[in-house]
């Protein structure tokens, strides 16, 4: 999930094309043999080479018509209520398992799809948490939660989520503005699961985000990154993908999953039911999974790429062996997928962190 990060995608497409986004749910004004070259893609913001989408239009002739959205729950409602007819959309985990659950996705035919042999069989495994039968959904990209630090301000070993409640960083520290990866951090520093239905453990964990509240600078979203590389924070909570990218601007900057465990995300390339253009969408899936395209789009958004393919032919040994990029299967054990808990359970963790917010 990464990451609830919705950056301008400058220079990617014109105005008149994104509008046409808008109006794609009709045919009306097109003939269908026009509108047949087309495939309507949904997806997070800066979270593609905008050259790519080029290079696709190139090799196949394909028209893409690209629209994005910020977080998974702003994404759904297009989806369920078919505003728009996209072809392919791009949700996290849990989302997926929702849209699955609400019968809102096709099968995708995997025989459209070579490439998929290109993707690690562990992301595919780890998909069957949200997709059990890996009938809907191919891993596009993946990462982790955890600590960013910056080694000029904290001078002890950072290991666990307790220094998030450390009251000498008082006011120099970054949460995630996102009710699931708040508690996430909660849950987990009190050793429950980041999944947990129980409103017992609920109430602890909010009990403790409202102690931590007046340590807290700021509840951010893509903020987070900015702060860190300007130094105006000591800590925050961040995606891996984010991290990497500090770290290019800001050599005094480190990230750790912490010991108590995190969350770790896929995001995954899905069709909607409703697609009017299915066979260009699994082109379009297919053709993510080139591992020179694969490759391409890693570079650019420096999040992990579960096609194995692609990781073989980075060239930066300091990436390829990067812990945060590809963290070790110790890290990995000890994290969790966020998975759908049903509508009930979503209004609870809501009351929950509005009354954190409103504390």
């Amino acid at each position: 999930m990464k990451k609830i990060i919705c950056f301008a995608l400058a220079g990617v497409l014109s105005a008149s094309l994104l509008s046409g986004c808008g109006s794609s749910g009709t045919k009306s004004e097109k003939t269908e043999s026009a509108d047949a070259g087309k495939v309507v893609v949904y997806n997070w913001g800066e979270y593609i080479d905008p050259d790519v989408l080029d290079m696709f239009e190139e090799e196949t002739g394909i028209e893409v018509v690209y629209d994005e959205f910020e977080t998974n729950e702003i994404m759904y409602p297009k989806i369920e209520t078919g505003a728009v007819s996209y072809d392919v959309v791009c949700p996290s985990d849990y989302m997926i398992q929702r849209m699955i659950e609400n019968d809102l996705l096709a099968e995708i035919n995997f025989d459209n799809i070579p490439n998929l042999k290109n993707i690690g069989e562990e992301y595919l495994e780890a998909s069957k948490g949200f997709d059990p039968e890996n009938k809907y959904s191919v891993p596009y990209c993946w990462g982790t939660v955890g600590i960013l630090y910056n080694k000029t301000m904290v001078d002890e070993p950072v290991t666990s989520w307790d220094i998030l409640w450390d009251e000498k960083y008082s006011d120099n520290i970054l949460m995630q503005n996102s009710v699931r990866d708040a508690f996430a951090v909660a849950l987990k520093r009190l050793g429950y699961s980041l999944n947990t239905t129980s409103e017992d453990e609920l109430s602890e964990a909010a009990d403790t985000l409202i102690e931590q509240k007046p340590l807290v600078q700021a509840y951010v979203i893509d903020e987070v990154r900015d702060k860190m590389i300007g130094d105006e924070a000591a800590l925050g909570v961040i995606y891996s993908g984010e991290a990497i990218y500090t770290q290019r601007e800001n050599e005094n900057l480190e990230y750790v999953i912490p010991d108590e465990g995190s969350n770790i995300w896929i995001d995954s390339w899905v069709i909607p039911k409703n697609a009017e253009h299915k066979e260009n969408a699994e082109k379009f899936i297919n053709y993510m999974c080139e591992a020179e395209i694969a490759l391409k789009n890693f570079e650019y958004i420096t999040y992990s790429t579960p096609n194995m393919a692609a990781r073989d032919l980075i060239e930066d040994e300091d990436i390829k062996n990067s812990t945060i990029a590809f963290p070790p299967a110790e890290d990995m054990a000890r994290c969790e997928t966020f998975q759908y808990l049903g509508d009930e359970v979503d209004n609870m963790y809501n009351d929950y962190w509005n009354k954190v917010k409103s504390s």
